[in-house]
């Protein structure tokens, strides 16, 4: 009899640890961005070993293997694993190749102009007068304009190029960086250690940067990750509409624009590299509102 107790407490147990793994997979996806932090992850491994893990070299092209099915349907080969293009050019590898060029363009623009937007935001909230006029006015006619449009003109006057991509699409992150910043600033700077500080004799620029930097920064953090998804977008759209990156670079944008007459008969020379740009633009806002909701003390508290 006790041996059979002791053999269904012994059942119980592992039946409880089965199914506790699971759930605590679950809590544990529920309060980090496990997923999105993975795929972020992946987008930069690949980005930096990027040389090194393409099968194939995503310029050379084959007219003779020209769009050859993924392996797993009919007529595909192993060879290529996703696929080629119209040109024959392994779709693998050039998604491989353009994570590099995405990465890039990326953290350049989104750091040049969270960096001008911080620092503005800094300036013309601690200082306030004409200063902060005359850059809000500067804010304001920005943001009512035809973005898009403006960009795609200066990229066709200027000439396509990673530099000029850079700092147009470095044009969308510095708006939303100042208001925020300055925002922040406005509060800050009434705060009693900044008085201090001043009765103290601090200068100006240290009380900026040693004590009102300091409360922004995890304001900035997030707002570089949340405008992630849309540099990206704005991108593919660039290079969708031929204005990007020139070739022979593979981009993710480009391969959706080139492809796209083609959607009908080799639907995966388009669709692979749109999952893509849909799997990266969706990671960096999940992790960007994961980060929000982990910097802002009223809603950790929630």
């Amino acid at each position: 009899m006790n041996t059979f107790i002791s053999k269904k407490n012994i059942g119980n147990k592992t039946d409880r640890s089965m199914w506790n793994f699971p759930l605590r997979m679950f809590f544990i996806m529920r309060r980090y961005p496990i997923i999105p932090m993975m795929v972020i992850g992946l987008l930069i491994i690949t980005a930096i070993f990027g040389t090194w893990m393409e099968p194939h070299d995503p310029i050379r092209a084959d007219v003779l293997s020209r769009h050859i099915p993924p392996f797993w349907m009919e007529g595909g080969d192993t060879k290529f694993i996703l696929g080629t293009d119209a040109l024959g050019r392994d779709v693998l590898s050039r998604i491989i190749g353009g994570a590099s060029v995405t990465l890039l363009v990326v953290t350049a623009s989104v750091t040049t102009g969270v960096v001008v937007g911080t620092g503005l935001g800094l300036v013309t909230g601690y200082f306030g007068g004409l200063v902060d006029d005359v850059v809000m006015r500067i804010v304001d006619a920005w943001g009512i304009l035809p973005q898009l449009l403006i960009i795609i003109i200066i990229v066709l006057t200027f000439g396509q190029g990673l530099f000029v991509l850079i700092g147009v699409l470095a044009m969308l992150s510095w708006t939303g960086a100042v208001r925020l910043v300055r925002a922040e600033t406005l509060s800050l700077r009434s705060r009693d250690y900044v008085l201090l500080a001043q009765i103290a004799g601090a200068s100006n620029t240290r009380i900026i940067f040693r004590h009102i930097l300091p409360g922004v920064i995890n304001m900035v953090i997030v707002t570089a990750t949340l405008g992630t998804g849309t540099i990206i977008l704005t991108e593919a759209s660039l290079s969708f509409l031929g204005a990007g990156i020139p070739p022979p670079d593979p981009t993710w944008g480009k391969m959706v624009g080139d492809e796209r007459m083609y959607v009908g008969a080799a639907w995966w020379t388009s669709f692979f590299p749109g999952i893509a740009i849909a799997m990266v633009v969706m990671s960096g806002n999940f992790l960007g509102d994961w980060m929000r909701d982990r910097f802002d003390p009223t809603l950790r508290q929630l």
